[in-house]
């Protein structure tokens, strides 16, 4: 039962990385693929920790209790933790940088950021 759950944990996860990675090499301009790269792959590796996480408890309270196991949990729900907080952060500085280079969003007709940055 407990393979089950923590293999569809990880075939999510691989699923939201793998459109994260058809996002970067489908999407016509830096702002969609900083989209694509930021918000699948932090669903994507939320998903691959949480199997993690539920192995790691399956092991300590059901196989060994080897205190290592606890560690590993807790490194990566740190993991999933430090993620959802850079990953946005990230991206804003990065679509901030190509604006300010002069990149303009593709299609874009009314540009309200103009002479602003």
């Amino acid at each position: 039962m407990i393979e089950w759950l923590i293999g569809t944990f990880l075939v999510i996860g691989v699923f939201f990385n793998l459109l994260a990675s058809i996002g970067i090499l489908r999407f016509p301009d830096v702002y969609t693929r900083i989209h694509a790269a930021t918000k699948c792959t932090t669903f994507g590796t939320i998903f691959i920790v949480l199997a993690t996480v539920t192995y790691s408890i399956y092991n300590y309270y059901w196989v060994a209790k080897n205190p290592a196991w606890v560690t590993i949990g807790i490194h990566s729900a740190l993991v999933v933790i430090f993620l959802v907080l850079t990953n946005p952060v990230g991206a804003h500085a990065l679509g901030r940088a190509a604006r300010k280079s002069g990149i303009r969003p593709y299609g874009a007709v009314i540009d309200e950021l103009e002479g602003r940055l």
